[in-house]
């Protein structure tokens, strides 16, 4: 069967509200849209309203996409606006990276569907630009385990992948145990190990600084209930 409308927008959001560089709906050419699948309804009405001030919102027809939807719930919602162009939007930075709408997406993949993807804020990408690490070699390992022990484990294989790599070891944690990640990663990675730590991202407190492990010991460091990302390199 093939995709009876002509193309799925993957539409990015922004990842602060200081981060304003958006463009405008005619600009980004989604302005006829008016069906979208988001991960958040109210963070997505909030990015239309600011692209396209004159939209009618309450007209549009929103489909939730998050780590909670099941799959044939999405698939059961694609099938029914086939016959239009459709949006995807994520509750921060771009859709499908760290984030909902791959499952969307590979449905639209597999019905001949035209798939644009918008440019707009990574934190990744913009930590590991900003990081003086491998750019050229890196691997996104997402959120790391809950359990203690199991942290710690992974958080050593990561450095151990590092150095027989030659990659950055990137992921993340959700804010409120930033500073138990830090502390497990200073406690157990090796002195000459680097670490970057991204830190409020594009906001007026943004903090992207690399030191080797040794040196950040030194340094007293508070990101609890932060969003950060944590860069990891080993050369030996």
């Amino acid at each position: 069967m093939n995709c009876m409308f002509m193309k799925i927008f993957l539409i990015p959001n922004s990842i602060s509200e200081q981060y304003d560089q958006l463009l405008s709906a005619a600009a980004l050419g989604i302005e006829h849209l008016n069906v979208f699948f988001v991960e958040e309804i109210k963070s997505a009405r909030r990015l239309l309203k600011k692209i396209n001030p004159s939209m009618q919102i309450d007209e549009c027809v929103f489909f939730a996409l998050n780590e909670h939807t099941p799959l044939e719930e999405t698939r059961k919602n694609f099938m029914k606006v086939v016959d239009q162009d459709i949006g995807v939007i994520s509750e921060s930075g771009c859709p499908c990276v760290a984030d909902p709408g791959a499952d969307v997406v590979l449905l639209a993949h597999q019905q001949g569907c035209e798939i644009i993807a918008l440019v707009g804020p990574s934190s990744i990408l913009l930590a590991l630009m900003a990081s003086g690490l491998s750019g050229q070699n890196f691997a996104f390992n997402g959120y790391l385990p809950k359990d203690r022990g199991e942290r710690i484990r992974k958080i050593k294989d990561l450095e151990k992948r590092s150095t027989s790599e030659k990659q950055t070891q990137i992921f993340m944690e959700a804010p409120y145990r930033n500073q138990n990640v830090l502390e497990d990663i200073l406690q157990n990675c090796q002195g000459s190990t680097l670490l970057c730590l991204a830190v409020d991202l594009t906001t007026p407190t943004q903090m992207i600084k690399t030191c080797t492990i040794s040196e950040w010991k030194k340094q007293k460091i508070d990101i609890n209930k932060k969003p950060a990302l944590f860069l990891l390199y080993c050369e030996s």
